[in-house]
């Protein structure tokens, strides 16, 4: 029998707060910390953006032990959340027999700015930074590094989950985040998808993505028997289609064979709700809606977060994964804020409300660039 893999525990360090808890709190009333922007370095066209704020995370690394000089914001958010998570789950990080992944899109991204004079170039080597990351609590293994455009954080789930089993490792701490630049909104906006007002997933008015600042980290444990409660990753899968460089298949493809695998380990019935990617553009929602359709899914709730934080792109798929883990124990599917009139060629359920649940599942679904998809599923036993 396969090694069952347990989320033994989680942090989440984001505008709305500094504890998963926090968090969850927040998004269940509805917040959200989405301000617009009118000019960042030389980006001066508006854009929405929920930031954290830098003085904060300095604290944070006074009161958790992080020499703040000597790591960029972007390191540490990874240490200030994976370093949370490891000492409520109370394993001991250093051993062999943990693993590191981090999961990020474009980490020191802002460092090749010519201003920059406080860290060396070879900083913004996504390896580099996962290397101080695992080098700040001991762990003798070369850590994973995870970069596979929006689907990253479920990629470094699946990655984390796959070594467990394998048997070379009994651990893993997974952490990823992304801080926004002006490159990166830039980017973004040359692709027509950001928008300046609040963005509305799968709503008949989106307009186009917001972005979001976020660390977020999970600890996984192996368990050679079937839990009696708590959180289980049953399986998850990544299927690529090769659409196109920035635009999602226009049949799902993808992401419908990545539904389909999961499914093959759950009930319909069992599911809670799907929590999308949700990015509020006009060809992402339609994708999804249309790989829900085909998976036999329309009747399931579909909730999405995006609203709240913005796009969070490295740590997407694990901030969203835990959010929907404290979600589904409250017993609850999360409102799609922003989302009023249904605005999608198939009529998928999506919640524009707080409701009740008594699904112990959840999937979690999201897709990136090229073409690539993934999908995860949770499952929640109660003692």
């Amino acid at each position: 029998m396969d090694r069952v893999i347990r989320c033994i525990a989680d942090s989440v360090v984001s505008p709305l707060g500094l504890t998963s808890a926090e968090n969850y709190r927040n998004v269940k009333a509805g917040r959200s910390k989405l301000l617009r922007y009118e000019t960042m370095g030389n980006v001066s066209t508006p854009f929405m953006l929920s930031r954290i704020d830098r003085a904060v995370i300095d604290a944070l690394c006074r009161e958790l032990g992080i020499p703040c000089k000597d790591y960029t914001f972007f390191e540490k958010m990874l240490l200030v959340s994976s370093l949370q998570a490891v000492r409520e789950s109370g394993i001991e990080a250093s051993s062999n027999r943990v693993l590191f992944v981090i999961s990020t899109t474009k980490g020191n991204v802002s460092l090749l700015d010519a201003s920059n004079d406080d860290f060396p170039e070879e900083r913004v080597l996504l390896g580099k930074s996962a290397a101080l990351v695992a080098e700040f609590f001991g762990n003798p293994n070369t850590p994973i590094t995870v970069c596979n455009a929006c689907i990253s954080g479920l990629c470094a789930q699946i990655e984390a989950m796959r070594a467990i089993r394998s048997g070379r490792y009994d651990c893993a701490v997974v952490v990823g985040a992304d801080e926004q630049s002006p490159f990166i909104i830039s980017g973004f906006l040359s692709l027509k998808a950001l928008t300046d007002t609040s963005c509305r997933p799968f709503d008949k008015e989106r307009k186009g993505l917001n972005l979001g600042e976020c660390a977020a980290a999970v600890v996984l444990q192996a368990s050679d028997i079937a839990p009696t409660a708590g959180w289980t990753l049953e399986c998850g899968a990544v299927r690529n289609d090769a659409n196109h460089i920035s635009g999602p298949s226009r049949t799902g493809e993808g992401s419908y064979l990545a539904l389909e695998y999961t499914l093959k380990q759950c009930r319909k019935e069992e599911l809670a709700f799907i929590n999308v990617h949700g990015t509020a553009t006009s060809f992402n929602d339609e994708m999804e809606a249309i790989a829900i359709y085909r998976a036999g899914l329309i009747d399931v709730p579909v909730t999405g977060l995006k609203g709240y934080y913005g796009h969070t792109m490295g740590a997407a798929g694990i901030l969203e994964s835990i959010i929907s883990m404290y979600a589904v124990r409250d017993n609850t599917v999360l409102a799609t804020r922003g989302y009023s009139v249904p605005g999608v060629t198939y009529p998928v359920n999506v919640s524009s409300e707080n409701r009740l649940t008594n699904g112990n599942s959840f999937i979690k679904l999201l897709s990136g660039f090229a073409g690539c998809n993934a999908a995860l599923l949770y499952r929640y036993r109660k003692s």
